[in-house]
C-alpha cells in the first residue's frame, strides 16, 4: 500500500505554547493584585482603571480566556494532527486562530480597565469583540473540520469527540448570550432582560465552564495521559458512556445558578435535577482517568507530569462532586454568594484545569525542542509548591463560605438579627483572606518556577522545525455498517453525523429552558407600579455596570426569613422587566443592594463613594473618587432610550424628547440635598472659587457621575408596594 509523507505543524503549537505561558502569568498576577486589594482595599487609590471592579473581570478573561484558551489550542493542535495522521487543513486559518485570538485578548486587557463592559459573567466584553470571537472561533472550528476530512485514520479517537462538542457548544453559547443591541462602537445593552437575561447568561455561565474549561480538557486528558504513562484508556465503553452523557446533561444545568431567585420555579427544579445526574458522567470520566495510570504508580512517584495530571484529575473529581452537591436547595441556601463558591471554582481552576496545562507543558516542550526538561527536581518542587498553594487557597475559603453563612443567617432569642451590620462578617474573615493570598502567591510562584525551567529547557534545545510523518491514505470504505461493526464503531468513522448528534445533544437543554422564557406571555408576571428607568437613573445604571458593582454586590432579595429581615422584602421576577442587562450578581462581598433606595441619604452615598471607611468602618470597599470628579457624559443618553425602545422599554417619545432636561431637574434635587450638609457645601464652594480663580473649568455638580450613581441607586427597589398592618406602604 502507498505510504504518504507529510509534515506536522509544529510551529503553531510552539505558538501557542508560548502565549499560555506569557498570559498565565499575567491572568494571575492580576488575580494576586485583587487577593491583596481585599486586605489593602485602597492599594491602587484614585486610579480608576486599576480598581478592584474592573480588574476582576479582566482577571477571569485572561485566566479563562487566555491562559486556558491558549493551552487548549496548543494541546488540540498538537494531538488533532497526530491522532488523525494529517498536518492542519490549512496554514492560514491555524494562524489566523492564533493572532486573532492574541488580539481579542489585546482587546479585552485594554476595555476592561477602561470600563467598557457588558457585566455578564464571562461575557464581559463589548460587541465588537464578541463579533472577533465569533469570527475567530469558526476559523478554529473549520480547521479541525477540515483536518477531519482529509485524515488518514478512519476512526476518531475519543478526544476528538470532545473536541467536537467543544467547538459546536462554545459557538451556540456565545452567539445566543452575546446577543445585544450596539448603541455606540463600545456600547451595548443585552436583548434580554432581567428573568430571561439571567436564565440566558446562566445557561451560558455554566456551560461556558462546561464546554470550556471541561469538555476540550477531558479531551486533552484522554490523549496526554496516555501518552505520559505509555499506557492505553482503561475503557473505550465508559469513554462513550462519559462522552454522550456529559454533554447531554451539562446544558440541562445553568439555572442551579439561580436558585431562591425570581426564576420559575420548574426552570429551578430542572437545573437541580440535571446537576444532580451530573455526578455519574463526570465521575465516569474521573474513573477512566486515573485507571488508566494502573500499572505506571511507580511511574507517577517520580515523574512530575504525572503528577500533575494525577491532582488534575483528582481535582476534577472533587469539583465534579462538589457542584451537583452545590445545586441542592438546602445546601445552595447556605452557598451561595458567599466565598464557599469562590473555593469550589479555584479547585477546578487551579488544580483541573492549572495542573493538566502544566503536565500538558512539561511533556510538549522537551518533545518540540528535541531535548529533555531542564530540571525535573525543579518540575516536581514546582508541583508540591502549587499543590501547598491550591490548599492554603481553597481550605480558607471555605471556612470563610460557612463564617459568612452562619453570621448572615443567625437571629437573637427576640428574634432580631445577631449580626445585622453587614461589616461584622467581614471583619470576622479578614485572616482567612490572609490566606488565601498566601496560598495565590505560592500558586503563582511555582508558575514562574514552570516559565524558568522552560526558558532554560528551549535554549539548550534545538529549533522547533515540521515533523515529518508517514501514513498509509484513508482507504475508501462503505458509509454502512458492516456485519460485525458496532453502532459507535460505525459513528467513529462517520464524522460529519457525529456532529451532528452531538449538536443535537446539547441544543435539547438549551431549547427546553430557554425557548419558553422567550415565547410566553405570563412567563413573568407584569407589575403595574413598575416603571423604566429615568434618564439619570439609566446612565447612573451604565456607570454602576462600568465600575462592575455586581462583582460585590447583588440584587436579589431571596425569600429566607433572614434576608428579609436584614435587607426588606423579597425580590419579585416582575421588577426586572426593564434590565438589560440584569444584575443579580454572584457573590456578596458587600451586602445586597435591591432594596437600598431610600435607605440612606444621598449625602451618606456620597461619602461612601468618596471614602468608604468614612461611612462604615471596617469596610473593605475601595473609595470611587473619580466618580465625584468626573462629568456626566450625556451626548448619549437619547440614543440609549431609543435602544431601550427597540427592546421594549415603553419610553415615549416625549420622554426622550425632554431627556436632558429632566436629567437637570432630577440632578438638581440630589445637588439640593447634598448642600445640606455644611461641610459639603463649604468644601464645594472652595473648589469653585478656586477653579474661577486658575480659570480652570468647573463642573455643576448635578453634572457629575456621582449623582447619577445616586439617582440610580436610590431607585433600587422601590417600586412596587406591600400591604401591612398599618396600609399600603411603598418598599425601601
Amino acid at each position: 500500500m502507498e505510504v504518504q509523507k507529510f509534515y506536522y505543524d509544529n510551529q503553531i503549537v510552539k505558538k501557542f505554547l508560548y502565549a499560555t505561558l506569557l498570559w498565565g502569568v499575567v491572568g494571575m498576577s492580576v488575580g494576586l493584585l485583587l487577593a491583596f486589594m481585599f486586605l489593602f482595599p485602597n492599594l491602587t487609590d484614585g486610579i480608576s482603571w486599576l480598581s478592584f471592579g474592573r480588574l476582576r473581570p479582566l482577571h477571569t478573561n485572561a485566566v479563562i480566556f487566555a491562559f486556558v484558551g491558549n493551552a487548549i489550542f496548543a494541546g488540540v493542535y498538537y494531538s488533532l494532527q497526530r491522532l488523525l495522521k494529517a498536518r492542519m487543513w490549512s496554514n492560514f486559518l491555524s494562524n489566523f486562530n492564533f493572532w486573532g485570538w492574541q488580539l481579542i485578548i489585546v482587546a479585552a486587557a485594554i476595555t476592561l480597565p477602561l470600563g467598557y463592559s457588558t457585566s455578564k459573567e464571562y461575557a464581559e466584553l463589548e460587541w465588537p469583540i464578541d463579533i472577533a470571537i465569533a469570527l475567530v472561533w469558526v476559523a478554529f472550528g473549520a480547521n479541525m473540520i477540515g483536518t477531519i476530512l482529509k485524515r488518514r485514520q478512519r476512526h476518531l479517537y475519543v478526544a476528538i469527540w470532545f473536541y467536537l462538542a467543544t467547538f459546536v457548544t462554545v459557538a451556540v453559547l456565545h452567539i445566543v448570550n452575546s446577543m445585544e443591541l450596539p448603541v455606540s462602537f463600545l456600547k451595548s445593552y443585552s436583548a434580554y432582560a432581567g428573568v430571561q437575561d439571567a436564565l440566558v447568561q446562566w445557561w451560558y455561565g455554566h456551560n461556558a465552564v462546561a464546554f470550556f474549561l471541561t469538555t476540550p480538557f477531558l479531551g486533552l486528558m484522554y490523549y496526554f495521559v496516555p501518552k505520559a504513562a505509555n499506557r492505553p484508556v482503561y475503557s473505550y465503553k465508559l469513554s462513550i458512556v462519559h462522552f454522550w452523557s456529559l454533554i447531554f446533561i451539562y446544558i440541562w444545568a445553568g439555572p442551579h445558578h439561580l436558585l431562591y431567585s425570581a426564576l420559575p420555579d420548574w426552570a429551578q427544579s430542572l437545573g437541580v435535577t440535571f446537576s444532580v445526574m451530573l455526578i455519574a458522567p463526570s465521575w465516569g470520566g474521573m474513573i477512566n482517568g486515573l485507571l488508566t495510570l494502573r500499572g505506571a504508580w511507580d511511574k507517577v512517584r517520580t515523574s512530575p507530569v504525572l503528577k500533575f495530571m494525577v491532582v488534575a484529575i483528582t481535582g476534577y473529581g472533587m469539583a465534579t462532586f462538589e457542584g451537583p452537591m452545590l445545586s441542592l436547595k438546602n445546601v445552595n441556601a447556605i452557598a451561595h454568594f458567599t466565598d464557599w463558591i469562590i473555593a469550589h471554582v479555584h479547585v477546578g481552576a487551579l488544580a483541573w484545569n492549572g495542573f493538566l496545562t502544566f503536565g500538558m507543558v512539561y511533556w510538549l516542550v522537551p518533545k518540540l525542542f528535541k531535548t529533555k526538561l531542564w530540571s525535573t527536581s525543579m518540575a516536581n518542587a514546582h508541583f508540591w509548591i502549587g499543590t501547598l498553594g491550591i490548599v492554603m487557597y481553597a481550605l480558607p475559603m471555605y471556612v470563610a463560605g460557612f463564617v459568612q453563612a452562619f453570621m448572615w443567617k443567625q437571629f437573637n432569642p427576640d428574634g432580631t438579627l445577631t449580626y445585622g451590620n453587614f461589616l461584622e462578617t467581614v471583619s470576622e474573615i479578614i485572616p482567612m483572606y490572609w490566606m488565601r493570598a498566601i496560598g495565590g502567591s505560592l500558586y503563582i510562584v511555582g508558575m514562574i518556577m514552570l516559565v524558568v525551567n522552560i526558558i532554560i529547557t528551549i535554549r539548550k534545545g534545538s529549533k522547533v522545525t515540521d515533523e515529518l510523518a508517514e501514513a498509509a491514505p484513508l482507504a475508501r470504505v462503505t458509509k454502512h455498517r458492516t456485519a460485525k461493526e458496532g453502532y459507535h464503531t460505525w459513528l467513529e468513522r462517520r464524522p460529519v453525523k457525529l456532529t451532528i448528534y452531538a449538536t443535537v445533544a446539547i441544543l435539547i437543554g438549551g431549547m427546553v429552558q430557554i425557548i419558553p422564557s422567550l415565547i410566553v406571555d405570563d412567563y413573568v408576571p407584569k407589575i403595574t407600579s413598575v416603571k423604566p428607568y429615568t434618564p439619570l437613573e439609566l446612565e447612573g445604571r451604565d456607570l454602576y455596570i462600568r465600575e462592575s458593582c455586581n462583582a460585590c454586590h447583588s440584587q436579589m432579595v431571596r425569600p429566607f426569613r433572614s434576608e428579609v429581615e436584614r435587607y426588606g422584602e423579597y425580590s419579585k421576577s416582575g421588577e426586572y422587566v426593564y434590565d438589560h442587562p440584569f444584575l443579580w450578581g454572584s457573590k456578596r462581598t458587600g451586602p445586597d443592594l435591591f432594596r437600598v433606595g431610600g435607605k440612606y441619604s444621598d449625602n451618606w452615598h456620597f461619602n461612601h463613594m468618596y471614602d468608604p471607611q468614612s461611612t462604615s468602618s471596617g469596610s473593605i470597599m475601595p473609595s470611587y473618587k473619580w466618580l465625584i470628579k468626573n462629568e456626566l457624559d450625556k451626548s448619549m443618553t437619547e440614543k440609549k432610550m431609543e435602544a431601550m425602545v427597540t427592546l421594549g422599554v415603553p419610553y415615549t417619545e416625549e420622554d426622550i424628547t425632554r431627556a436632558q432636561e429632566w436629567m437637570d431637574e432630577q440632578g438638581t434635587k440630589i445637588e439640593q440635598n447634598l448642600f445640606s450638609d455644611p461641610d459639603f457645601a463649604k468644601t464645594y464652594e472652595a473648589d469653585k472659587k478656586y477653579a474661577q480663580e486658575n480659570n480652570e473649568a468647573f463642573v455643576e455638580m448635578r453634572n457629575r457621575e456621582i449623582v447619577a450613581l445616586i439617582a440610580y441607586l436610590q431607585r433600587l427597589g422601590t417600586d412596587i408596594k406591600v400591604k401591612t398592618n398599618e396600609g399600603e406602604v411603598t418598599l425601601k
